[in-house]
């Protein structure tokens, strides 16, 4: 799972939790750890969502200033699914 540039170091600071991705299909699995700065994230959990149920608390708490910014970035080629990712940062210990 990549991030832009501008959610990294949040991501690795434990203030960006979730992220929402617009997929074909899942592209990461509960449980899955995927290299992140010097560590890695770990999926936690992974569901399908509506696109209606991206509000601006859930933007903000993705690291989005709000639902546009979010949806500028959280497609990825055709994808047509809404799925909301969690996952917790493991650090450098990994």
């Amino acid at each position: 799972m990549q991030f832009t540039r501008r959610l990294r170091e949040p991501v690795m600071r434990g203030d960006v939790t979730c992220s929402v991705r617009i997929w074909r299909n899942p592209r990461v699995k509960v449980g899955g750890r995927y290299p992140m700065g010097p560590g890695a994230i770990e999926v936690t959990s992974i569901r399908e969502i509506r696109l209606e149920d991206i509000t601006p608390a859930l933007a903000r708490r993705s690291g989005f200033q709000g639902v546009v910014d979010l949806l500028k970035v959280a497609k990825h080629g055709a994808g047509e699914r809404v799925y909301l990712v969690e996952f917790e940062y493991l650090g450098a210990a990994v």
